[in-house]
């Protein structure tokens, strides 16, 4: 097995460990470092593709208990955003897109450190903009989550709801995300294989990661994620070549 492909299947472990702790971080962790050993084009697409085929089965779920209007304003949104962030991914300069996906790694850790949650009442504007944001965010960085979680996450809706929500935004985030990236030339058959490789170790960190929320507080797992974040955004940084 190539030297990269090995490294990137441990960093796809260590990123599906702390999501399936902690519900969120893989992108973070995942594509600063992947960016590095296999460069952007590979990366984003890459997560794409392991991270819905694995969580598929979380999807029927979702469809029965999440509010299926507000995933609809979002993804809406959403349909707008992320061409416009594929196009950056596909026509940037990797060195530049490498220092961007580690500076929003670190603006994203930002704001959930930050604890900010959004405090109104979800509405078609203000989700038609989440949606886009989150849209650019996945279309160049795989990075559209935290938007998303701080948006619903402050509102008064229960939290099986917003669970549900999440789940079936990224599923459909996840689909157009992949529709975009084939007609872009981004999801080849390389990164088809190179998923068969890294897809096992992804599933392995997730399934990990659910079993040992219980041995540790929900607070000592999110500041494990937060380190593992900064130092995936600082270690993925052009500046180590």
């Amino acid at each position: 097995m190539d030297g990269a492909v090995l490294a990137t299947a441990l960093v796809a472990a260590v990123a599906g460990l702390a999501r399936g702790f902690s519900g969120f971080g893989a992108a973070l962790i995942f594509i600063p470092l992947a960016s590095a050993l296999l460069g952007p084009r590979i990366a984003a697409p890459l997560l794409m593709l392991v991270d819905n085929v694995l969580a598929a089965p979380l999807v029927p779920a979702a469809w029965r208990q999440a509010s299926r209007r507000e995933v609809a304003m979002l993804t809406a949104g959403t349909l707008v955003g992320t061409p416009i962030g594929a196009w950056l991914l596909l026509h940037g300069d990797p060195l530049t897109l490498r220092w961007a996906m580690s500076g929003l790694a670190l603006a994203m850790l930002a704001l959930l450190v930050s604890g900010w949650r959004y405090q109104g009442k979800p509405s078609l504007p203000t989700s038609l903009g989440v949606g886009a944001t989150a849209g650019l965010f996945s279309g160049a960085v795989q990075m559209g989550g935290p938007p998303v979680v701080a948006y619903w996450l402050g509102g008064a809706i229960p939290a099986s709801r917003v669970r549900a929500n999440i789940v079936l935004y990224f599923a459909a985030s996840g689909l157009i995300s992949a529709v975009v990236y084939l007609l872009g030339g981004l999801l080849t058959v390389e990164v088809v294989q190179q998923a068969l490789v890294i897809g096992p170790a992804y599933g392995l960190g997730l399934l990990c990661g659910s079993r040992l929320f219980g041995l540790a507080s929900e607070r000592l797992f999110r500041s494990i994620c937060f380190l593992l974040i900064a130092a995936a955004a600082v270690l993925g940084a052009p500046v180590w070549g």
